[in-house]
């Protein structure tokens, strides 16, 4: 297969395997790219990039960034905290407004779950998904996947349990689709008050005791604690999530097997992780950062080139 199935990258759940294959098959050439002197590439060069952040993020906004410029895109960037928006301005207005400036392609990140969905229903562009509420992080499963498939040799029948706050996790969401679709081994951990309800229809196991995961799994991928989701406390206090939920070098060292340390960032350390953990060689979080830009260079390149040949 040699082009993506789907128009947009929406969520994983609008992927199927072999689209995440060549997605990685793609980044990987990529990632030999950015590791050259000269990083740039003219692959994107006569294209127009809009990001619309409608949250605030500088991780993801960064990569992206950094992504569109290493493939030569015109790129435009729209902060909703500092726009119009703030003045009553809808979605769709905004968006026309940007789109009569003929952009090519979106990058979104929303609020609002769904946010991708309704935009690709209105406006002829490529959307890409960069978070909307508490739904989907599409490409921040992506490059997890593809970093756990270059510390351990792939993903399928590896053991992964993502740790922490899953009820207002996109990144988890994301993550349950990509890694269940790869043919890995899925458990959720976490105080019973983060957990969703219809978490076992995700076909997932839940598991409560953080070193029995740990003995479990292959890949642990610990989520941040989301307090600016939170409308009310789901557990008594931080210092007791971290003996109960938090990763720790005394945890590691009892395990009979060496784990892989996942992160999406950023860290409350001493939190989800201590320090030592974070900045150990079980931790892939540095390489998670790398590997987000090559993986987001991948899906932009890929959505691009089906764009182009739509116009002919």
């Amino acid at each position: 297969m040699s082009e993506l199935s789907v128009p947009h990258l929406l969520g994983i759940k609008y992927l199927n395997e072999a689209d995440i294959e060549l997605i990685f098959k793609t980044a990987d050439q990529f990632k030999e790219v950015i590791n050259r002197p000269i990083k740039k590439v003219p692959s994107l060069r006569d294209i127009t990039v809009a990001n619309l952040f409608f949250e605030n993020s500088t991780r993801t906004k960064l990569s992206f960034e950094l992504a569109e410029k290493r493939l030569s895109a015109d790129v435009i960037n729209f902060s909703a905290a500092a726009s119009s928006v703030k003045k009553g301005e809808t979605l769709i207005d905004t968006v026309n407004n940007i789109l009569s400036m003929k952009v090519d392609m979106v990058v979104m990140r929303h609020p609002n779950p769904g946010a991708g969905i309704f935009l690709s229903k209105h406006i002829n562009a490529s959307i890409i998904n960069a978070g909307d509420g508490a739904h989907e992080h599409p490409t921040q499963a992506l490059l997890d996947s593809f970093s756990i498939r270059e510390r351990l040799g792939e993903v399928r029948g590896k053991n992964v349990v993502i740790v922490g706050d899953i009820l207002h996790s996109r990144v988890a969401l994301s993550n349950i689709y990509a890694l269940k679709l790869q043919g890995a081994n899925v458990k959720v951990c976490g105080p019973k008050s983060l957990l969703p309800k219809h978490i076992d229809s995700l076909g997932v196991e839940v598991e409560l005791n953080l070193d029995k995961a740990l003995a479990w799994c292959d890949v642990a991928n610990m989520l941040r604690v989301q307090h600016e989701r939170m409308d009310v406390s789901y557990f008594p206090s931080t210092r007791e999530y971290a003996q109960q939920f938090g990763v720790t070098k005394k945890r590691l060292d009892q395990l009979d097997k060496e784990i892989v340390i996942m992160h999406p960032g950023p860290i409350n350390r001493g939190v989800e992780l201590t320090s030592d953990v974070a900045d150990s060689h079980h931790a892939i979080i540095l390489d998670q950062v790398q590997n987000g830009v090559a993986v987001r260079m991948a899906v932009l390149y890929l959505l691009a080139s089906k764009i182009e040949r739509n116009e002919n």
